[in-house]
């Protein structure tokens, strides 16, 4: 499981980052949304390095090679896309960081693999379901896809994907409601990471 945040504040980004490190999670994925966003990625990856030295922290919603390239700079350790940018694999090959782009078709999945994608994002999830990752890897049975959109913390949505064949799923706001964020409950984070990581492996 990868979680999916952002926020403009890097001390509310570190405690939410810290937060689920401490439910257990070992991949955490800082999306590129606001303005500046890379200089708080630059101090929440400083953070991390000292205080969570278990867990990869990559960055999210990287379109173009130049983002990509800024972030390596930082000391990403992946790199997610919302499509699949054949320039951008090139940046993350070069450097050994894995790229995982976002892919809606089984031609994308295949020309990400080609590109030396070893797991690609099936996405927007809510929008394509369980049943094109089904139907994916029927023919194409090597293939790890990770889904991001339309996934919750709950049992009945992530047996859905788990059983139609996902490696990894990625979550967004389900995980971090905006009220628990705002009120700085990072205990209430750290159990829902738990919870939800318990049920990934169930």
């Amino acid at each position: 499981m990868v979680p999916v945040f952002y926020n403009s504040d890097a001390e509310v980004a570190k405690a939410v980052v810290k937060a689920c490190y401490d439910g257990g999670v070992r991949l955490f994925e800082f999306t590129n949304r606001g303005d500046y966003a890379h200089e708080v990625f630059a101090e929440v990856f400083k953070y991390v390095k000292v205080n969570c030295p278990e867990l990869s922290l990559g960055v999210g919603s990287v379109v173009d090679p130049a983002t990509a390239s800024l972030y390596l700079q930082l000391g990403a350790d992946f790199v997610v896309g919302p499509l699949f940018n054949p320039e951008v694999a090139k940046v993350c090959c070069r450097r050994c960081v894995p790229y995982i782009p976002g892919c809606g078709s089984v031609s994308e999945v295949g020309f990400a693999q080609e590109a030396g994608c070893d797991v690609c994002k099936l996405f927007p999830g809510d929008v394509l379901g369980p049943n094109m990752v089904k139907g994916m890897l029927a023919p194409m049975p090597w293939s790890k896809l990770m889904v991001t959109g339309g996934v919750e913390p709950t049992e009945e949505n992530l047996s859905k994907w788990f059983k139609a064949g996902v490696f990894a799923v990625g979550m967004g706001s389900k995980l971090f409601p905006k009220d628990v964020v705002a009120a700085k409950d990072w205990a209430a984070i750290s159990a829902k990471c738990r919870e939800a990581l318990a049920l990934c492996k169930k």
